[in-house]
């Protein structure tokens, strides 16, 4: 759609030559226009080259490009912590545990929203940092690259205003470079709103009346639903989700020896701020991955923004969770060395229990792909199951679909389900097993369809109680299990 907006403005003619422009509405016509396209915007012209409409094609190529994003976020936090603890091989940890963070290296597939704009917010920290040590201009234009990109991607970037322009108007005292931090900061925010502008073609038809109402839409999300957690169903924006929400997600969803050193590395970087023989780098990344951990979940906390499936909204904040958790391990490492014979045994034993929990960790990651996604790290399936979200982005109605087309032989097979899952993962398959699927729409997204032989259904939207269905589904033939989690199941009549 922004697509069509932009080819309009240079390549009119073209664009009504095209079969399909019809189909595509008017850039303020389209809900979700005000949503970011850094991402989105090169995958729609790379399918158009060399996809040629083939879905399948196109879903496999938009694959490797957001797991590519996902690469590049796992080096900018390698570089981040080889900096901050000055040693390359506890950057490379930090890295390792970070793609060791099962629904993060699950979601690093298909994610196009969190997992790209949480890559893409790490390597504009690791830009600033990298500004910040030698502020040349060729530096300060990349890091303003780096904000825009993360601005285009999910509004929530201009939260890097906040983190550079302090750090930026703040000069390094041992940079060899010295420039008027003013115009410095000055240049960044000039560069950063002329390329955010530029790479977002929205913000091309609005005028300023029309920008700030789009402003507040993005801060204020107009989305409403049921939210499963700890076995309540909130209906938002009718019901307020918690103040805890996010921190008890983030810590279901992390392997516990990882919050634990996080939450030792949230000790030391404030006892280490403090301390005035620290290096000015260290001190300088220490005070900012502390606030790129602390200031959103605060803000979360007081504003009550609207949130859903998950704590994935806050997804950018982990890449600083990780950084604090190899810190915490780094102390627990330097203890062990000390001369108090309490630490040399204590901190041994703690480290040796990070890492048969990270191996515990990657064999659970295999056991359960490609559904990660669904990981709890200390919760037992039937407890999971009751109390939070499971397969919220409808991975595993791939293969329930595949499953039907393997053992039903008839020429036309009917099923039911939630419409819009079915009709993104029916895309994923050969053209000659979409055509034998015929999809019937029930009166309700909870209730099967009467006319259909099956139902598909991964539960989430079922209040997180899958036993419970306005109607007979029929009898299940099919189930997955993803680590021991009953997240999807076939229904035959």
């Amino acid at each position: 759609m922004q697509i069509k907006y932009v080819a309009q403005l240079f390549f009119p003619e073209k664009v009504q030559q095209q079969p399909s422009a019809a189909l595509i509405p008017d850039i303020r016509q389209f809900k979700d226009s005000d949503h970011g396209v850094a991402f989105e915007l090169p995958l729609a012209v790379l399918s158009f080259v060399f996809t040629h409409n083939d879905s399948r094609a196109f879903y496999f190529m938009r694959h490797l490009c957001n797991f590519f994003v996902f690469v590049l976020g796992v080096y900018a936090l390698y570089t981040l912590a080889r900096w901050y603890l000055r040693d390359w091989r506890w950057g490379l940890l930090a890295a390792v545990l970070l793609v060791l963070s099962p629904r993060f290296f699950a979601e690093a597939f298909y994610n196009s929203k969190d997992i790209v704009f949480m890559a893409c917010f790490a390597m504009s920290m690791a830009t600033l940092v990298y500004a910040w040590q030698r502020p040349t201009t060729a530096r300060i234009l990349l890091h303003a690259l780096a904000t825009a990109l993360a601005v285009d991607v999910r509004a929530q970037g201009v939260l890097l205003f906040l983190f550079s322009l302090p750090l930026l108007l703040l000069a390094n005292p041992l940079a060899t470079v010295r420039q008027n931090p003013l115009k410095t900061a000055t240049l960044y925010v000039g560069a950063s709103l002329a390329l955010i502008v530029a790479g977002w073609p929205y913000l091309w038809s609005l005028s300023f009346a029309e920008l700030w109402q789009a402003s507040d839409k993005i801060s204020h999300y107009p989305w409403s639903g049921p939210v499963l957690y700890l076995g309540h169903v909130f209906r938002v924006p009718t019901e307020q989700l918690p103040w805890h929400y996010i921190p008890v997600w983030l810590f279901v969803t992390t392997p516990v020896t990882y919050s634990l050193a996080a939450g030792l590395g949230i000790i030391g970087a404030i006892l280490a701020i403090t301390r005035t023989q620290h290096l000015p780098l260290q001190r300088c990344i220490n005070l900012l991955t502390l606030l790129w951990l602390l200031l959103p979940l605060g803000i979360v906390i007081v504003f009550h923004p609207i949130l859903y499936n998950g704590w994935r909204h806050l997804y950018f904040i982990y890449p600083a969770f990780i950084l604090l958790a190899v810190h915490g391990l780094k102390l627990l490492y330097q203890a062990a060395k000390s001369a108090a014979l309490f630490w040399r045994v204590v901190a041994p034993v703690l480290l040796l229990i990070t890492g048969a929990e990270a191996g515990y960790t990657l064999w659970r990651m295999a056991k359960a792909h490609p559904y990660e996604n669904v990981y709890f790290s200390f919760l037992s399936p039937q407890k999971a199951e009751q109390l939070f979200e499971l397969d919220y982005w409808g991975l595993s109605y791939r293969e329930g679909l595949e499953w039907v087309l393997a053992h039903d032989t008839t020429q036309t097979i009917t099923f039911c389900g939630k419409g819009g899952y079915l009709e993104n993962n029916s895309l994923l398959l050969p053209v000659e097993q979409r055509a034998r699927l015929l999809f019937i729409p029930s009166d309700t997204y909870a209730s099967p369809s009467a006319k259909a032989r099956y139902f598909l259904t991964a539960y989430h939207y079922y209040g997180g109680k899958p036993q419970h269905y306005p109607v007979d589904p029929g009898q299940e033939v099919y189930t997955i299990y993803a680590d021991g989690l009953r997240i999807f199941s076939v229904f035959r009549r």
